[in-house]
This record gives structure tokens, sequence and C-alpha cells, in this order.
């Protein structure tokens, strides 16, 4: 329907920076406004982003759905091993990294099975793999320390991100391969449907974009990983449905074991928190108490020293 990708992902930066600034100027929103300083700094973290997208399109481009999302699976264990090493964070419990290790199996299992395995897709798997890996804690390093507001960072990454475009799409040679198109198409050069579903994927871009990023101001990045991964299951589920180029039986149980490691995962730091925030309250509490204790034996000091001064 439209088969490129670097001009795909370059109306969707275009659609996102283009929005937020028209929305900034009618008072919709707020967001920094641009500075080269600003830039420069977040430029690393822009560049990384966008050779994640990059990545993920040909490698869509060349693979089916599923093994997209088996390595996508595989994200959440080397994030949490990068976070540990590089952003000291502290190491995953027994249990998350129990979960972590199921969605290795399960992504293992299904490489196994593939019976349609092609060196290509899987070159390109393993540079995602890198990419949208280092993507991941990087740009939540810069989301904590670079201080912009979340639009502010969905201005600059779509902005930054937009400028580089032109060099991958000239470096790829896709942009011959769109002359071409235009050129022999007899003058019948526009679709309906591509012009609809790229016009929706432009939209889903933008508001993903920005939801991308508070939630990466939220949680960790390793739980932004695998909340990315959590939410399969209905692609899949879509997947199977509409498309006859997707996995087999085995390949599909194994991508399901991936997807049931990421909601364990999920499970297991929802419980950590839960314990933490009890712990922590029961902290209070007892804190509270003390307070209250000393509180009491002051005013218990002060009325003996009342009664002692009214007897003299």
């Amino acid at each position: 329907m439209f088969d490129y990708p670097g001009l795909l992902t370059a109306l969707q930066y275009l659609t996102s920076a283009v929005g937020v600034w028209v929305l900034g100027k009618l008072g919709f929103l707020y967001h920094d406004p641009f500075i080269f300083e600003t830039a420069k700094n977040f430029l690393p973290a822009a560049t990384v982003f966008y050779l994640a997208i990059f990545t993920n399109t040909n490698l869509l481009r060349h693979a089916n759905v599923d093994t997209f999302i088996v390595f996508r699976s595989l994200t959440p264990l080397l994030v949490a091993i990068a976070d540990t090493i590089f952003r000291k964070q502290p190491c995953p419990s027994k249990l998350t990294f129990l979960s972590l290790v199921v969605v290795l199996g399960g992504a293992v299992g299904y490489v196994l099975t593939d019976s349609a395995f092609n060196l290509t897709a899987y070159s390109w798997a393993i540079a995602y793999l890198v990419t949208i890996t280092t993507e991941m804690v990087y740009i939540k390093h810069m989301v904590t320390n670079l201080g912009l507001n979340t639009w502010g960072f969905v201005f600059y990454n779509n902005l930054l991100s937009l400028m580089m475009a032109p060099v991958f799409w000239i470096a790829t040679g896709e942009y011959a391969d769109v002359f071409t198109a235009y050129g022999s198409s007899s003058g019948i050069w526009f679709n309906i449907m591509a012009f609809v579903a790229v016009a929706l994927s432009c939209v889903f871009g933008f508001l993903i974009s920005f939801f991308g990023f508070a939630a990466r101001k939220a949680i960790s990045a390793t739980a932004f990983t695998v909340t990315g991964v959590a939410n399969k299951f209905l692609t899949v589920a879509i997947n199977v449905l509409i498309w006859d180029k997707h996995a087999s039986k085995i390949g599909l149980l194994c991508l399901l074991l991936t997807l049931v490691g990421g909601v364990l995962y999920q499970q297991s730091v929802t419980g950590n928190g839960n314990f933490a925030q009890l712990h922590g309250s029961t902290i209070s509490k007892k804190a509270n108490g003390v307070v209250g204790n000393v509180d009491s034996e002051d005013k218990r000091h002060d009325k003996r020293l009342s009664r002692r001064d009214s007897s003299v």
C-alpha cells in the first residue's frame, strides 16, 4: 500500500513537530522553546530514537509481525541489565528477573521454531534490538536530567528526527524508488486508502509520542519497555485473524510465553511497589507515633513547670 518507510516516518515526524508548534501557538499547550544548546544536548538521544524507528520499519518490511514482537520482547531483560549497570538502578528482584527469563525463553523458542527464518530479517532484528535497548535507557536518562516538559520532549525529538530523515532517505536510495513510482504512475498517484492509512499513522504517532514521553518520565526504563511488550496480545490476535503471514502454532505458543513473561514482570513490579508503599506508610506511622509521644511528654513537662511556678 505504501512501501516507503523512510518517507512514512518523515511524515509522522513532521505531523508531530508541526502539531506541537501549532497547538502551542493557539494556546492549547505549552512546550519549551527551541534553543540551539538544548537541541545539541538532545541530539544524541534523537539520533538513537531515529535509528530505532529506522530499524523497526525495515524489520517489519522483511519479517512478519510475530518476529518483530519476539525481538521486542527481548528488550526488557537487556534494558534491566543496562539500567543496573549504566544508570545505577537497583538490581531486579528474583521474581522480576524470573519473569524476564521467561520472556527470553519464549523468544528463543520462537526463533528455533521459525520455519521462515530469513537472514536479512534477523539482521534487521538484531540491529533493532541493539538500538531500541540503547534508546530506552538513554532517553530515560535524558528525560530525567534535561529538564524539558513532556511537550518539549515531543517537539525536540520529532523536529530533530525530521532533520535527519533526508540523510537516511538518500543513503538508502528510497528517494529513487519514490520518484520512479511517481513517474510510472501515469498521473494516477493518489490512493485514498494509502492516504487514510498514512494520515491515521501520523495521528497515532503524535499521540504515542506524547504518552510515550509522559510514561518515560513517570516509570523506569525497564517498566516502560515491558509495558510496550505486554500490550502486544491484541496485536497477535489481529495478526492471526486477518493475515496469513504469521508463525506456526508452536511459534505462537512461544510468542504468548514471552507476553506472559511481560505480564508477570508487571505483577512483580506492582507487588514490590505496593510493599514499598505499605512499608513507607508503616514507617511514617511509627515516626508520627514517636513525634506524638515526644509532644505529649513536652506538654506534661510544661504543665509540671506551670504548677511549680504557681505554687512559688
